[in-house]
């Protein structure tokens, strides 16, 4: 019986840096749901594709081959993952995501790898739709506040200049159009585990999701 551990949250919680680092301590193979999501819209962007031209995105998709190789996206022989995280992509990412067909398309590639390969996903939707039957669910969350000071943190590093103000406004309309779509919003599964990391760091959250997992082994 295959090992799935499904991380869902709103943007900005680190459920892409906790689930990397659950991974490797558990020995799963990192599948980040959003980095797919993101990979579709950058190249719909480059190509001029527009959320509501459904029939190019479909196409669009079909021609992107996406596989991870350690923490990297690999789209069509090329690493992306340094452009997914400009902050175009992340303007509009959201737009793309609540696209029901793009969605579709993406969670057949996800529980296909989830078939063949213990597997930790994160994402939006995971724990209530791409793996309604997964190991262990969390739902990590944070205040939105909290959200928009660390990826304020994280572009400043990066010699990115932003403003904090543009970015909390921006991480309270992803928050609103995530669990406002019409199809697979953003939602904590009925038996999912709610871990809020406001006041935690790092170490702290591993830790805490680390007990849930070990349960699960101790169960299994």
């Amino acid at each position: 019986m295959r090992t799935s551990i499904a991380i869902d949250g709103p943007a900005g919680a680190g459920k892409s840096t906790i689930a990397k680092l659950l991974g490797k301590k558990y020995d799963l193979m990192y599948i980040n749901t959003g980095s797919m999501y993101r990979a579709v819209t950058l190249f719909a962007m480059k190509n001029g594709i527009e959320p509501n031209e459904i029939e190019k995105l479909c196409s669009l998709i079909d021609e992107l081959e996406m596989h991870f190789e350690n923490d990297d996206l690999i789209v069509n022989g090329v690493d992306v993952s340094k452009e997914l995280t400009n902050i175009e992509v992340t303007n509009n990412v959201s737009r793309y995501a609540a696209v029901p067909e793009v969605r579709q398309k993406l969670v057949q590639l996800q529980r296909g790898i989830s078939k063949n390969y213990d597997v930790i996903m994160d994402g939006r939707d995971i724990g209530t739709v791409v793996l309604k039957d997964a190991s262990v669910k969390i739902f990590l969350t944070a205040r939105p506040e909290e959200r928009a000071t660390r990826r304020y943190e994280e572009l400043i590093a990066k010699n990115v200049k932003v403003d904090y103000n543009s970015i909390l406004e921006d991480i309270k309309k992803r928050d609103y159009i995530d669990s406002h779509r019409e199809v697979d919003p953003l939602q904590k599964a009925e038996d999912a585990v709610e871990v809020d990391s406001s006041l935690m760091n790092i170490h702290e959250v591993v830790e805490a999701i680390s007990k849930y997992i070990e349960e699960y082994k101790n169960r299994a």
